[in-house]
């Protein structure tokens, strides 16, 4: 069975992108290709999933993303 996860990702000011995993604390990963980038942040998910116990796995497998929202502020 796949495990799916939301995966944010973000352009980086040198032209790379960065990726997180929102419900997986501290899991990102980065590259200079979208390609590549979809190969490191797989690595870094299944990597960061070893280091768990299981409940704490089925735990953090019940969070998803509900939405990413941009929001302006006067500047």
């Amino acid at each position: 069975m796949a495990l799916e996860f939301d995966v944010v990702i973000i352009e980086d000011e040198t032209g790379g992108y960065v990726a997180s995993v929102p419900s997986l604390p501290g899991c990102r990963t980065q590259a200079e290709t979208l390609d590549e980038l979809m190969k490191n942040v797989q690595e870094a998910i299944q990597l960061y999933l070893e280091t768990l116990e299981e409940d704490e796995k089925r735990d953090l497998l019940k969070q998803k993303v509900s939405g990413i929202q941009r929001v302006s502020i006067p500047g």
